[in-house]
């Protein structure tokens, strides 16, 4: 249950959805057969120790609907009341979805990052509508509209998601109560042209570290995420707080002194995402392992990350300042807390 309606949605994520929103990618035990109900008690633990706000329950990965409220039940056992748990609707179908939705939402998650799946392939921004509110109208949970490229609906409209149609979007759903906007990515058009329209009305969170704490030099974000930021520790809560309460020359302190991390960072994901659109979540995994998390191989099929990004990464950290485990790789697929 939810201690809002839907037509208070939008005030209630105004006054609750603040800070920086990481991801939780599932763990397995050693034989893939379940949930590593201990790896991710780990990993929420340990977000919260880092000061982050929430984090998304990834499902883009070889996960059940059934595993997935699993992982909620788990994730909100350990974080307790007022860390935001997102459900990520990236199942199969939209039928699938709302299923694995419902689920979720008895396993106590409390927020909603919209997807489209890979069999979406909607020929007007009407059937777009259709697919977001159909989801939206399945849940009081508040809905955070996601703009992004890689759905392909700039082969509809060349601004994938434009400004008429969120306007509609908004006038006619009243639980989506945020945007995360990256339509235009890379590049900060999305996030500019809905930060424009749009911030007096619903949260405007731009996802990209990299951009945000400079554009919080003039933008006014209370939220940011969902994205991996939390495999440099406890850097970005720090910098986007400080950004959020006027101290923007401190947090800009921080972002160079990461600007290693960011760029391997970088690095590692840009070679799989441009082409097929899909991120590298054992890049992500491995990523968050160096810095504490649990880590661990994810089922089959599943991309790799090579050795030469995998010291990259570690390197960047230690160029960062940043904490990295000495384990050797080789105890990554193993994860901290094997089932």
């Amino acid at each position: 249950m939810v201690d809002y309606t839907k037509s208070e949605a939008r005030d209630w994520a105004r006054e609750h959805w603040k800070g920086a929103i990481a991801v939780t990618i599932p763990s397995y035990s050693a034989d893939f057969a379940r949930i590593n109900d201990d790896a991710i008690r780990h990993d929420i633990l340990k977000l919260k120790e880092l000061g982050f706000a929430g984090t998304l329950l990834v499902t883009e990965v070889n996960i059940t609907p059934e595993e997935n409220a699993r992982v909620t039940a788990v994730a909100r056992e350990a974080a307790g009341p007022g860390f935001h748990l997102f459900f990520h609707a990236a199942f199969n179908t939209l039928e699938e979805n709302i299923h694995a939705l419902a689920l979720a939402e008895k396993a106590g998650v409390d927020s909603v990052l919209l997807s489209y799946p890979t069999a979406f392939w909607p020929t007007s921004l009407d059937e777009v509508f259709d697919y977001t509110k159909q989801l939206a109208d399945s849940t009081d949970r508040g809905v955070m509209l996601f703009g992004l490229p890689a759905w392909g609906f700039e082969r509809i409209d060349n601004a994938g998601m434009p400004v008429p149609w969120v306007r509609t979007v908004l006038d006619q759903i009243p639980n989506i109560v945020a945007i995360k906007a990256e339509q235009g990515n890379p590049g900060i058009p999305g996030v500019m042209e809905m930060y424009h329209h749009f911030r007096d009305e619903v949260v405007i969170s731009c996802p990209i570290e990299g951009e945000t704490i400079p554009l919080m030099s003039v933008l006014d974000f209370q939220l940011s995420g969902t994205s991996n930021t939390n495999w440099m520790s406890d850097y970005f809560p720090r910098a986007f707080e400080l950004a959020r309460t006027g101290r923007w020359e401190e947090a800009m302190r921080l972002w160079w002194q990461v600007a290693p991390a960011r760029a391997a960072n970088t690095a590692i994901l840009t070679g799989s995402a441009i082409g097929t659109t899909v991120i590298n979540r054992t890049g992500w995994k491995y990523q968050e392992w160096l810095a504490g998390f649990n880590g661990g191989a994810l089922r089959a099929p599943a991309p790799r990350i090579p050795d030469r990004l995998m010291k990259q990464a570690r390197q960047a950290l230690i160029a960062s300042g940043l904490p990295v485990t000495d384990l050797p790789d080789s105890e990554f697929v193993r994860g901290r807390t094997p089932a």
